[in-house]
């Protein structure tokens, strides 16, 4: 990646993107999009007095069945009492279940339910159906730049990590 230093030697036509208004300018958008794509899932969750974190939590059990809890702890980066009180509201809504690790038996791993399958396949549609337009419209080569955009807004020291768990390169 290219540093603050290399890119404040270029021409000033260059950095337009870095001015103060075009910084503000894409922390709103990345706002308003981040909104607007939350918004049909967010509908949907609050018919089941469900939020954003039981959103989050569901999108990535649904995603690696057996995930233990300190993985997901790692991912959502929210404490163990936060985590708690959601994977205890989606074990009493049959969302999800949870058993005993393989090797060592205090581990607890998650996964979806068939009627947390379900609920999470109708998110992901929707969220899909927003993101696969968005993409189309905006097409490949601003799909690579946005991709870029957010694993730099990733922190440094979770990046590769992240995009490993993801199947994304640099």
């Amino acid at each position: 990646m290219t540093d603050l230093k290399s890119a404040e030697s270029r021409s000033p036509a260059s950095l337009l993107y870095l001015r103060e208004d075009e910084l503000r300018r894409g922390i709103e958008l990345l706002f308003f999009g981040y909104r607007d794509f939350l918004s049909d899932a967010d509908a949907e969750l609050a018919t089941l007095s469900l939020g954003r974190a039981h959103h989050r939590a569901l999108h990535f059990i649904g995603r690696q069945p057996d995930l233990a809890v300190n993985e997901l702890l790692t991912i959502l980066k929210i404490t163990k009492q936060s985590l708690g009180r959601v994977l205890k509201d989606l074990l009493a809504r049959d969302l999800i279940e949870q058993r005993p690790g393989r090797r060592d038996r205090r581990q607890r791993l998650l996964r979806l339910t068939p009627a947390g399958e379900a609920l999470h396949a109708q998110l992901l549609t929707r969220q899909r159906t927003r993101m696969a337009r968005a993409f189309r419209e905006a097409g490949p080569d601003a799909v690579a730049g946005f991709r870029k955009v957010l694993a730099g807004l990733i922190a440094e020291d979770e990046r590769a990590r992240v995009l490993a768990m993801i199947g994304a390169g640099n």
